[in-house]
């Protein structure tokens, strides 16, 4: 029997227990709530690329072990998504990793580059996974706070300035944003690279997000930034472009010299994944612009629809420029705590949302903040909307 001394977890994932993702979808399981919590869609994506798939099972296409960087037509199909979309010119041989979603790709980053010691910084609030990788990695935790101001959350960034120290590795990006919805500008993520290049830094950017951008908000890779090319890793997904999240494809560009190091960590955690799906992936990058268009036409229809639903209902909305998540202050209803509220939400309403206090370190900045996914059918949001109009009675 296995000694009991001393806790069975890992004292470095002690402070992560289960996700509030599990507690909330049980809690819209076991009450019949609509729920706007976890971010998948609710329909899948585009017919030819779920029959590519099909195809690719048929024809013995990544049945078994694929290549372990990925097959060469998504790494070829990556790279020329990269160059035509933001003229970032990589090798699909060296420079391209294929992962089991972003996920993997930034568990693989931040385990290949830091070390125990190592500071991190990242942009709270910020997706959960992160915290656990730098905590799995044996590095330290620096938030730097996304705060709202004039109906979208800013980066501080004399604040972002000064959590650098001698032990600052890297700084790990998201943009467009989950949870707040908000896109970095050109001068943010220029500011940023400044600050990269003049402390030594390494970059790693979550883009999962990149195509679902609204009005006239505009997605910037800090990669094509001056001097930062070879000191970032960008990792893209093809999960919210083209709704098949739960095949798990997602992939790094980096120099030669960076991609080598996650893949030495890569290789070691899934080693290989999604082989049939790969293939699919490979031609849905290539599906026309007017896909990606209709995309996002279609999700600021959905964001606005729930956007002006909640803010009749009484919250303080952060109408979003990016992602399918809306952010909203629960103040104005008389709440100040965003645990209870989403906890008894689903009795008062029918409707499930996220607390977004989950997603800081400083959990009081984020108390009062409530995520809301828009990225389901338009009859369900709808039929959310009315439940909610009842918080404002």
């Amino acid at each position: 029997m296995a000694p009991m001394n001393r806790p069975l977890l890992n004292r470095r994932l002690a402070e992560f227990g289960t996700t509030i993702f599990a507690e909330m979808s049980a809690l819209a399981a076991r009450t019949g709530a609509i729920n706007l919590g976890q971010g998948f869609p609710d329909t899948d994506g585009p017919d030819e690329i779920r029959e590519a798939a099909v195809r690719a099972l048929r024809e013995g296409h990544g049945n078994q072990y694929p290549p372990g960087p990925g097959v060469p037509e998504l790494r070829t199909a990556v790279a020329e998504h990269q160059l035509k979309r933001y003229g970032l010119a990589y090798d699909p041989d060296a420079e391209v990793l294929v992962t089991a979603g972003a996920t993997e790709a930034i568990a693989a980053s931040l385990l290949a580059l830091v070390e125990p010691g190592d500071e991190v910084i990242a942009l709270e609030p910020y997706y959960d996974s992160y915290a656990a990788c730098i905590a799995m990695a044996g590095g330290t935790r620096v938030p730097v706070t996304l705060r709202p101001s004039e109906g979208r959350y800013v980066l501080d960034l004399d604040e972002l300035r000064a959590a650098v120290t001698d032990r600052t590795r890297l700084i790990l990006l998201n943009t467009p944003h989950n949870p707040t919805g908000t896109v970095l500008t050109r001068d943010e993520l220029t500011a940023v690279a400044e600050l990269a290049s003049e402390r030594d830094l390494l970059v790693v950017t979550d883009e999962v997000y990149e195509h679902l951008v609204f009005d006239d908000a505009e997605h910037v890779p800090i990669a094509t930034l001056p001097g930062m090319r070879d000191r970032t890793v960008t990792i893209g997904s093809a999960g919210k472009t083209f709704s098949f999240t739960g095949w798990k494809v997602g992939w790094v560009t980096a120099s030669p010299e960076l991609t080598a190091a996650v893949r030495s960590a890569k290789q070691f955690l899934t080693y290989v994944a999604s082989g049939p799906f790969q293939y699919a992936i490979a031609e849905a990058l290539r599906l026309p612009d007017t896909y990606f268009e209709d995309l996002r036409a279609d999700l600021r229809a959905k964001r606005d629809l729930l956007s002006d639903g909640l803010a009749a209902a009484g919250f303080e909305v952060y109408r979003p420029a990016g992602t399918y998540f809306v952010t909203t202050d629960i103040r104005p209803l008389g709440e100040s705590d965003g645990f209870a509220f989403c906890r008894g939400l689903p009795e008062r309403a029918g409707v499930v949302a996220i607390p977004n206090a989950v997603f800081y370190d400083h959990r009081d900045a984020g108390a009062p903040f409530v995520r809301f996914a828009f990225c389901k059918r338009t009859d369900v949001l709808e039929d959310a909307v009315a439940r909610l109009g009842t918080l404002a009675a």
